[in-house]
C-alpha cells in the first residue's frame, strides 16, 4: 500500500466522526497551549533579566579592584592598588577585547548661581565605545582630544540655585541650563572650594582663597528624559587621559582627592585607578579571564555568576510551569487513544476485510498511527497559534501596568518543538491502540457485527 493510500484512507476515516474528532484535538490544542504559555513566561523572565544585564554593566564586562593584599598605613603606600603597569598586563590575557582604568571623582559644577556635585568617570573613549552609552546629542568624548563631558540625562536636576538653596526636587522647575551650550565651569579642588565658602574672615580666620574654575564644555548627553533611568543616567563621563593631564594642571603637586599619598603626606608621580574595567570577547570566556585575574592577586567581579544562578533558577521556573502545562497534554493522550480504541471496534470488520485481501499488518498499524498523528499536528498548530495571542495578551496586560518588560516570550525553538511534541504524543498514544488491530483476527473482525 502507497504512503499517499495510507494518508487518503486516514483522514477519510478521521472527518468521518466530526464532532469527536473535533473534541480530540481540542484537548491536543489546549495542551500545546498550556505547555508553551507556560514556557514562555519562564523564557520571558530570562531573557528581561539578561537585557537588564546587559544594559546595566554586559555580560561581558568585568569590574577589577584592588588586591586584597595591599600593605600601607592610613593613605601611604601602593601595594595592590591598580595602575598602568596592570592594565597592560591584563590587556596581554588571552579573550581580553578592550581594558580601560577608570579614574572617579566628585567635582563641582557652577553656572550663574546654579551649582552641582557630579559625578566624574575618566576611561578611554574605546571602552566607553564599548559600553554602547544611547546618546541624545552630540557624541561620545574623543580620544585624545581636550577635556569634554558627556553627561547623564538626569543631571540637570541636580543643579540647584546656591542662593536659596531650591532644586528641582523642591519646587518641580528645572533649572534654566543648556548643558551643551552654555559655558558650565567645573572646580576639582572640592575641598579648597568649601575651605574657602567657610573660612571667608567673617569670623575673624584666615581667608582662604576660593580654587581656580575651569571651563569645561560638554561633547554629548546620554539619550532620554526626566523618565529615562539607566546605568549612565547620573553620571558624567570623559576621557581619562584629557582627565589626568587636567588634574596634573590643576593640583600641580599637591596630593589629588583620593590618590594615595607618601608616608610623609607628598604625592606621588603616578595616578592610580578607583577600578579597570575588562571586556571580553565572548561571555563564555568572562570566567577564565577573570580566574586570571584574581590568580594576579587583584579582586575582580562581573554578572556572570549572577547570571548563572538566575537561569538556573529560571530553569527550575520553566520545568514547574511546564509540568504544569504536560498534565494538560497527558489529558490530551489520554483522548486520543480513546479515540483510537473507539475506531477500532468501530472498524473491526474493515480491518478483517483488509486483512483477508493480504494489507500488510505494518499498513494497518501505520493508518492509525498516521490519524492519531494528524490529530496532534493539527492540534499543535491551532494550539501555537492560541498560545501566541495569549502571550500577545499577557504582554499588554504588563506593558499597562508600566514596565517594558516582555514577560511572555515565544523563540522560534519552542513554536516547533511544541508542534513536534504534539505530533510524537499523538503517535505515542496511537501506538497501542494501533497494535491491537494489528493483533485482530481476520475471521474474528469480520464475523464481527
Amino acid at each position: 500500500m502507497k504512503f499517499s493510500d495510507i494518508w487518503k484512507m486516514s483522514s477519510g476515516s478521521l472527518w468521518k466522526r466530526k464532532l469527536r474528532t473535533i473534541l480530540t484535538i481540542l484537548g491536543v490544542v489546549i495542551g500545546t497551549a498550556s505547555i508553551v504559555v507556560m514556557m514562555s513566561l519562564g523564557l520571558g523572565l530570562n531573557r528581561a533579566t539578561t537585557k537588564e544585564i546587559e544594559e546595566n554593566g554586559g555580560l561581558t564586562t568585568i569590574t577589577v579592584y584592588e588586591g586584597n593584599n595591599m600593605d600601607y598605613d592610613g593613605s601611604s603606600g601602593t601595594d595592590g592598588k591598580l595602575d598602568d603597569d596592570l592594565v597592560e598586563s591584563i590587556r596581554q590575557i588571552e579573550h581580553v577585547k578592550v581594558v580601560s582604568p577608570v579614574l572617579t571623582m566628585n567635582v563641582i559644577a557652577k553656572y550663574g548661581s546654579y551649582e552641582s556635585y557630579l559625578y566624574l568617570r575618566g576611561m578611554d573613549p574605546d571602552a566607553l565605545a564599548e559600553m554602547n552609552i544611547p546618546i541624545g546629542q552630540g557624541s561620545l568624548p574623543e580620544k585624545g582630544g581636550e577635556l569634554k563631558f558627556l553627561y547623564g540625562n538626569q543631571c540637570i536636576v541636580d543643579f540647584y540655585n546656591s542662593k536659596t538653596g531650591d532644586s528641582y526636587w523642591d519646587n518641580g522647575v528645572l533649572p534654566d541650563i543648556d548643558l551643551m551650550k552654555d559655558s558650565i565651569f567645573v572646580i576639582f579642588d572640592t575641598d579648597a572650594y568649601w575651605n574657602a565658602q567657610y573660612n571667608d574672615g567673617s569670623d575673624s580666620s584666615e581667608v582662604v582663597k576660593p580654587p581656580k574654575k575651569y571651563l569645561v564644555d560638554a561633547c554629548g548627553i546620554v539619550a532620554g528624559d526626566l523618565n529615562t533611568y539607566n546605568s549612565y543616567s547620573w553620571g558624567v563621563y570623559c576621557d581619562i587621559d584629557a582627565l589626568k593631564a587636567q588634574l596634573k594642571k590643576v593640583f600641580k603637586n599637591k596630593p589629588i582627592p583620593g590618590q594615595p599619598t607618601t608616608s610623609s603626606g607628598k604625592a606621588y608621580k603616578e595616578l592610580y585607578y578607583n577600578t579597570i574595567y575588562v571586556n571580553v570577547d565572548d561571555m563564555t570566556n568572562v570566567k577564565e579571564v577573570q580566574s586570571a585575574i584574581t590568580e594576579m592577586g587583584y579582586q575582580a567581579e562581573s554578572n556572570m555568576e549572577w547570571v548563572e544562578s538566575t537561569q538556573k533558577q529560571y530553569g527550575y521556573i520553566q520545568a514547574v510551569l511546564g509540568g504544569i502545562g504536560a498534565v494538560s497534554m497527558l489529558v490530551a493522550a489520554i483522548s486520543i487513544a480513546n479515540t483510537m480504541m473507539m475506531s477500532i471496534y468501530e472498524r473491526t470488520k474493515e480491518i478483517g476485510v483488509m486483512k483477508v485481501l493480504g494489507c500488510d499488518i505494518r499498513n494497518i498499524q501505520a493508518m492509525f498511527l498516521m490519524e492519531a498523528g494528524m490529530i496532534g499536528l493539527i492540534g499543535g498548530i491551532v494550539g501555537l497559534i492560541l498560545s501566541f495571542g495569549i502571550s500577545v495578551i499577557i504582554n499588554i496586560v504588563v506593558k499597562s501596568m508600566g514596565t517594558d518588560m516582555q514577560l511572555s516570550y515565544i523563540p522560534l525553538w519552542l513554536s516547533g518543538l511544541s508542534i513536534v511534541f504534539a505530533v510524537l504524543v499523538g503517535i505515542a498514544a496511537g501506538f497501542f491502540p494501533s497494535r491491537r488491530a494489528m493483533k485482530l483476527s481476520p475471521l474474528a473482525a469480520i464475523r464481527n457485527e
